[in-house]
């Protein structure tokens, strides 16, 4: 354990999809392993930043039909296996208090709430804009590709609903997705939640918070160390 004096700010860089349960399931397992480290009084703080991902990008915004054919298509699997993994996966995010609706989930291309969610960065929101996504996407069943509804979702975190609209409406994100996207293929990112520590340590999928709190402890320790500081 890294001592309860060191102090050491460590920066998370995030490469998730907003139609991607195992990311919402990750995000609760990190925000776990820094309640952990706060109660123990680690020293230990954290600047997150999300960086965008599409898992499907060839989705139609009005994509029409239930997930379940789609994720079997997409799978190539039948649709009993299918309906297994997703109640399977439900049964996970529940267990980290998410309660997942597949029944009335729309499924639609994210390349926008990207989009937004860049917008949102530029106006420090953007950690209240992801978990205001993700909750409309899999808890709601609420529609995340098209333009007024994100609109809508980005003043109810606060943010400017003309401003959220030009921004959208104009792609000026386009560029900065495109960006994260890049630089997830120049890291090797293949699938996510991906979890850059310190721009260091790499993290793939949604682990257990016991095992994100041993990687930013050692972040943690290295930074210390690196600048010539005792942390025994």
């Amino acid at each position: 354990m890294v001592a309860a004096t060191v102090n050491a700010t460590l920066k998370i860089d995030i490469w998730s999809d907003i139609a991607c349960p195992w990311c919402y399931i990750g995000k609760r397992r990190l925000e776990e392993a820094l309640r952990r480290l706060d109660a123990a009084d680690s020293g230990i703080g954290v600047e997150i930043e999300y960086h965008s991902f599409e898992l499907s990008p060839d989705t139609p915004v009005d994509f029409e039909g239930p997930i379940l054919d789609y994720f079997a298509d997409a799978k190539g699997i039948s649709k009993d296996q299918a309906q297994q993994m997703l109640a399977q996966v439900t049964e996970v995010a529940a267990g980290e208090g998410l309660d997942f609706r597949y029944d009335i989930l729309q499924h639609t291309k994210t390349l926008k709430a990207h989009e937004l969610l860049h917008h949102a960065k530029a106006h420090g929101r953007q950690i209240d804009m992801k978990e205001r996504l993700l909750k409309a996407y899999f808890v709601e069943g609420g529609y995340v590709g098209r333009v007024d509804d994100l609109v809508r979702y980005a003043t109810e975190i606060g943010l400017d609903a003309d401003e959220a609209r030009a921004a959208l409406e104009d792609g000026r994100y386009g560029a900065d997705v495109a960006a994260d996207i890049a630089q997830a293929r120049g890291y090797g990112i293949q699938g996510v939640p991906f979890f850059v520590i310190d721009t260091k340590y790499g993290v793939s999928g949604a682990q257990d918070p016991a095992v994100f709190v041993e990687v930013l402890e050692k972040a943690a320790a290295d930074q210390q160390a690196r600048a010539g500081v005792d942390v025994g």
